[in-house]
């Protein structure tokens, strides 16, 4: 998957196709990296463009670097009969044409998603029928299978703790089945090569990292990269936004603004089991 999939790999289908951006034309991909693409071109509709995937300039602008762009070997590559341009082998099964994007791709949290959705298909193929098991990749979590009698406890992490002191969660709630993902400027955030402090969530509007009054922003649904996508669009929202939106897409979110205030959809305070009132604002 991250052969497919990274922007980091010099070596990556991402990379690759990244490198002819903007040259028209299309290219024969495999079958991993043409989902990742129809679901951030599907997200960027869905969400009024707040999510939006064609954002590695600005990435790289503000210090977060992937693989180099400029390929002088790109046709080596070679073409299939139709001209477009193969960035995988002949024999690649499911392989099929997309179109080469005008802008460089970040798979970012889809890519993420997608390899927990993937990775927990394969596990459970070599499962018992009644096993259960849930993956964490780094804060997005997906269960699947057999839950424990009271579902897997999980932590909705406070983004203002200070970091490595021990801190209490500010919500806890039982997750059955699908999973969770946290959109949070609380750890990814660095210095650019400008001075600024800056985090890798970027307003798709401005290509700037997005100040938006919420610091991490918590959604549970049956799909991780689904989940990746709508806690990026609703933080990049902003928290006058947040609550109704939320709501009206029946999701369960939890979100914590700049003031350190926690909020929550009906449907995530239904799933809560535990939750820090005295945060509640």
């Amino acid at each position: 998957m991250d052969v497919a999939l990274s922007r980091f790999r010099e070596d990556s289908e991402m990379t690759a196709l990244n490198r002819l951006a903007g040259r028209g034309g299309v290219a024969l991909v495999s079958w991993r990296l043409r989902t990742m693409l129809a679901i951030a071109h599907r997200a960027r509709r869905l969400t009024d463009g707040r999510f939006d995937a064609s954002v590695v300039d600005a990435l790289e602008r503000i210090g977060e670097h992937g693989a180099p762009l400029e390929c002088p070997d790109i046709q080596d590559r070679g073409s299939t009969d139709n001209g477009a341009v193969r960035l995988v082998a002949p024999e690649t099964p499911r392989a099929s044409l997309v179109h080469i994007p005008d802008r460089p791709v970040d798979s970012g949290g889809i890519g993420k998603g997608l390899a927990l959705r993937w990775a927990v298909a394969a596990a459970m193929g070599s499962l018992p029928e009644a096993a259960g098991l849930l993956l964490d990749a780094g804060g997005d979590i997906l269960c699947s299978g057999t839950a424990p009698t009271d579902g897997w406890g999980i932590g909705v992490e406070d983004p203002i703790a200070v970091p490595g002191e021990a801190a209490e969660s500010l919500a806890v709630y039982a997750l059955v089945s699908g999973g969770v993902s946290t959109s949070s400027v609380a750890v990814r955030n660095w210095t650019a090569p400008d001075g600024q402090r800056v985090h890798h969530l970027v307003d798709p509007l401005t290509r700037e990292p997005a100040r938006t009054g919420l610091i991490a922003v918590t959604v549970a649904g049956p799909d991780p990269a689904w989940n990746e996508v709508w806690s990026k669009a609703l933080f990049l929202g902003g928290s006058e936004s947040i609550g109704e939106e939320a709501r009206r897409r029946g999701l369960a979110a939890w979100w914590v603004d700049e003031r350190g205030r926690l909020g929550m959809t009906p449907e995530a305070r239904v799933r809560s089991a535990w939750i820090a009132e005295a945060r509640v604002g």
